[in-house]
Order: structure tokens, then sequence, then C-alpha cells
């Protein structure tokens, strides 16, 4: 979660959005590390966990990241969400909730739905109260240059 927070400062830097997202394989490998991009990409997919999906395919060769766990900053959307359950990411630990947007359990909770062929395991709350204070820091700035 450490590193995810690290994307989620850069993001900030850049001033995206800053969530940041990291999917480690079974072995503790980092296949990619990634943060939110959509003004810079100009694309409203770019979010971390799309990029850091896209970039670990490409490392291992295939679209199935089976035995995957992504750390991510902020509870995933439920684009993302989608986009992890296709992926067949084993698990998913996210800092800190996101009850407008969160589509791993606080909003909707798609990693359980048992209409779908794959579930993903989801633990929350992980350097929650450093990766709310990321974001919350990053909107209070920007509600701050808006006076």
């Amino acid at each position: 979660m450490r590193q995810a927070l690290i994307e989620a400062q850069q993001a900030a830097r850049e001033d995206e959005v800053p969530v940041g997202a990291v999917l480690v394989a079974q072995d503790g490998t980092v296949l990619a590390g990634a943060h939110n991009r959509t003004i810079a990409l100009c694309d409203p997919t770019a979010h971390a966990e799309i990029l850091a999906l896209r970039a670990a395919s490409q490392v291992v060769g295939n679209y199935r990241l089976l035995n995957t766990t992504l750390y991510v900053t902020i509870e995933p959307c439920i684009m993302c969400m989608g986009a992890l359950l296709h992926a067949r990411v084993s698990g998913i630990v996210f800092g800190a909730e996101d009850p407008k947007w969160g589509g791993a359990v606080s909003r909707y909770n798609l990693a359980a739905d048992v209409s779908l062929n794959h579930s993903i395991d989801v633990k929350g709350g992980l350097l929650e109260n450093e990766c709310r204070k990321v974001i919350q820091d990053f909107f209070q700035a920007k509600r701050q240059a808006g006076k």
C-alpha cells in the first residue's frame, strides 16, 4: 500500500485526482503500479486500477491476471471493479472507502455478486487514514484555490 500511496502522491503532483494502485503477483512480485491519468490522457477510463491492469497484462502477456492482488488507495469504482472482475484478479486491498462511487463494498458490492462468474476477496482499511488524507488534502487545496 505504501507504493500505491507514492503513486497517489504523484497523481496529485500532476494535478490528477490522487489515487494510486499497485498490482502484485502471488509471490509478491510487483507487476505494475499506476496512478490516475484521466486528465493527462484525456481518457475517462484512465483510472489507476485500469492503468495498472493494462501494464500488468503486458508484463505477463495475458489479460487474465490470476492469483494477483491489487492494492489501491481508494475503493475501486464500478468501472474498475468490472475490469478487475474480467481480469480475474483474486484480491483487492484498499485504503479508504468511497461512499459516492465505491464498487467493492460501500456503494455497490460487485466483488461478491453471486450472479457473476468470478468473485474477488476484498479487504478495506489498510493505511486508511493516510489514504484518505491524500485525497482530502487534494480537494481541500482545490477548494481553497477556487476562493
